[in-house]
């Protein structure tokens, strides 16, 4: 029985799906700019719940929704659009700047073995359905009219902050002056924001021209797909507090009742023990990671690592020892896939059993991870490697590309690869991870792979 940490109890909870085929919405990007791996650990916790889903047998139907619009720079109503923002700096009109960008994300999603949902959905695809929405919400008295857009009105709304336990008595209390003089509280939030006359992004509504807010958006997405009640909401934690909590009160304003039955949260990316932000200069794309000599399922490896609801902190150091540790895991089953020799149906079952347990214990893929590398010291064996592959249909670590096995004979080393290895030992020493990329480049070029190991760089001629 698959066991989820409830964001909204606080605990984990039994799944039990609404219908038939599981639904999910997962909040996708915001498309004016690059996703980096922080935003792109998010997607590969989605993409592990999708996969624990399908391997318990559940169909799936899942939403993944591009912003192209209405995020401003705040999760508040502060400040501008993004996708203006970056259409003005990037003299390109917002279209093809989310075409642009949303190209990029989805290659990185293939790059990384990330699945992508059933339905794909833009948020300017879906304008008159958000304007419905709107509509629905004035007409039952949870939004007011201002000068400058349409609100909602949180004091019709008692439940408020049941997702992040927000007290907004301590909000009010300590609100600065108001932004906004019209809104009723400092908590409501705009549904629908009446634009600019050169505002670039902007749609005819019963309130004149104007673009959604983005909260809206993923109400209105989510229940046109998935209906008024759906089982599962996955995103980062930055979204509980105002997207998330946001989205609840207007999903149950509209329905009267829950919309959402298990809201999953992945924790944030840190970057050597620190927040990363691209003020900071200290965010990296997947692109960025493979200019460095590392391949994305290195990165998606590091991640596995570590539990969705835990801090994982990104260092180069980590990065180095997680793609070591891939190879070596590619290296061990390549051998397991050479050998003929069978493995006893008992042992296999009890790994089997272990594995489907820690993946059914709140999506616990470290967990099934240390028991897959349990596995492989095991007598070699295609039946292990074939395990792995029945594995692998969570772990998404392409197990069915398998490297070259080395020569069986052991062949003095050329003294030109002996004088590069010493040189990308040293670099290493000096932490020049640069260079030690560079030089196992180049050793690969003359026909060696070189793993680390405990002992030292291990030197094998490739087939």
């Amino acid at each position: 029985m698959l066991k989820i940490f409830n964001t909204l109890s606080r605990q984990k909870e039994e799944f039990t799906p609404v219908g038939r085929a599981v639904t999910m919405y997962s909040c996708g990007p915001t498309v004016y700019s690059y996703a980096h791996i922080g935003n792109l650990r998010t997607y590969i916790f989605m993409d592990l719940i999708r996969r624990v889903l399908r391997y318990d047998g559940y169909k799936l139907k899942g939403v993944l929704n591009i912003t192209d619009v209405g995020h401003l720079m705040a999760d508040s109503d502060d400040g501008e659009d993004k996708m203006e923002k970056a259409s003005r700096e990037q003299q390109k009109t917002p279209w093809e700047i989310a075409d642009f960008y949303a190209g990029v994300f989805f290659e990185d999603l293939k790059k990384l073995n990330i699945g992508k949902p059933e339905i794909i959905a833009k948020a300017t695809d879906h304008i008159e359905d958000m304007i419905r929405y709107v509509q629905a919400l004035q007409e039952k008295g949870y939004a007011y009219e201002t000068s400058d857009g349409i609100y909602f009105d949180i004091s019709k709304f008692p439940a408020y902050g049941q997702l992040s336990g927000i007290n907004l008595d301590d909000q009010e209390a300590g609100a600065r002056v108001e932004v906004n003089s019209e809104k009723r509280h400092p908590a409501d939030f705009a549904l629908w924001k009446k634009a600019d006359p050169l505002h670039i992004m902007q749609w005819d509504s019963p309130w004149g021209k104007g673009y959604p807010g983005w909260h809206i958006e993923c109400s209105a997405m989510s229940r046109k797909y998935l209906g008024d009640t759906f089982d599962i909401h996955s995103g980062g934690v930055d979204h509980i507090p105002i997207h998330h909590e946001n989205e609840i009160a207007q999903n149950e304003a509209l329905s009267g009742h829950r919309s959402v039955n298990y809201w999953m949260h992945g924790e944030f990316m840190l970057v050597d023990g620190g927040k990363m932000s691209k003020s900071l200069g200290n965010t990296y794309t997947i692109a960025q990671l493979e200019e460095k000599g590392y391949a994305a399922l290195d990165f998606r490896f590091f991640c596995l690592n570590a539990h969705y609801r835990k801090k994982l902190n990104f260092t180069f150091e980590g990065l180095d020892a997680a793609r070591t540790s891939r190879e070596r895991l590619m290296a061990a089953l390549a051998q397991h896939n050479a050998s003929p020799a069978p493995t006893a149906p008992e042992k296999l079952e009890a790994y089997r059993n272990r594995f489907v347990e820690a993946i059914n214990d709140d999506i616990n893929v470290p967990l099934a991870l240390g028991i897959l590398f349990e596995a492989i010291k095991e007598p070699k064996s295609k039946d292990i490697y074939k395990l792995a592959l029945e594995f692998d249909k969570v772990l998404g670590l392409s197990f069915d590309v398998l490297p070259a096995l080395p020569q069986e004979e052991s062949e003095p080393v050329p003294a030109e690869i002996a004088a590069l290895i010493e040189q990308r030992t040293q670099a290493k020493k000096d932490k020049n991870y640069a260079l030690a990329d560079r030089i196992r480049a180049e050793i690969a070029q003359k026909g060696y792979s070189v793993i680390d190991t405990k002992d030292g760089a291990k030197v094998t001629k490739l087939k």
